[in-house]
């Protein structure tokens, strides 16, 4: 097992708290949009859901900020250079997506006219205008680039298990300990 280097502890906070909000929102969007579901189900979904939203905008935004001042740990040179250069990238997709589906969403709550119960109590204006056809633009947006953040989810998630479980070459173990 290698000694691969940890990444610091906000770095991780940032990670765990992003990697639980994510997996929360993805059950609730496709339980909320289950033809039949009944409102009474359906309504907290939604209100969860497009708030979760927000609050992971502002959690994606601050840890691009934070991984660009404090760049990650580098990889084992024993790592093979196409396999490190698919963690790069598959991470800085995983950061587009994530703040594409945020923005897309938030755009769509926005310009649809739709309240955004948790933030609306602070009096925050909208900053979006009212608008359907934006409002509809952002919701096809947000539908298409599910797949591709679901997927690369699936493959981040296979990665580390992959290097934790089977290789133990000590990559998992950098967000871990």
């Amino acid at each position: 097992m290698s000694t691969a280097a940890g990444y610091k502890p906000l770095a991780k906070i940032f990670h765990w708290l992003t990697a639980l909000l994510v997996l929360l929102t993805i059950p609730a969007a496709l339980i909320m949009l289950t033809p039949g579901i009944g409102r009474w189900l359906q309504d907290p979904l939604f209100m969860f859901h497009k708030n979760i939203g927000v609050v992971l905008l502002v959690l994606v935004a601050a840890r691009l900020a934070y991984r660009l001042l404090n760049p990650p740990p580098p990889l084992p040179q024993s790592m093979p250079r196409f396999q490190r250069y698919l963690a790069e990238t598959t991470h800085w997709l995983l950061y587009g997506l994530l703040l594409a589906m945020a923005v897309s969403g938030f755009i769509r709550v926005m310009a649809g006219g739709f309240p955004l119960e948790l933030f609306d109590r602070f009096g925050i204006q909208n900053l979006v205008p009212r608008s359907d056809s934006l409002a509809e633009t952002a919701k096809r947006i947000h539908a298409v680039l599910r797949f591709p953040l679901i997927t690369l989810i699936v493959l981040h998630i296979a990665a580390a298990l992959f290097h934790g479980l089977i290789k133990r070459d000590g990559i998992a173990n950098r967000m871990l300990r």
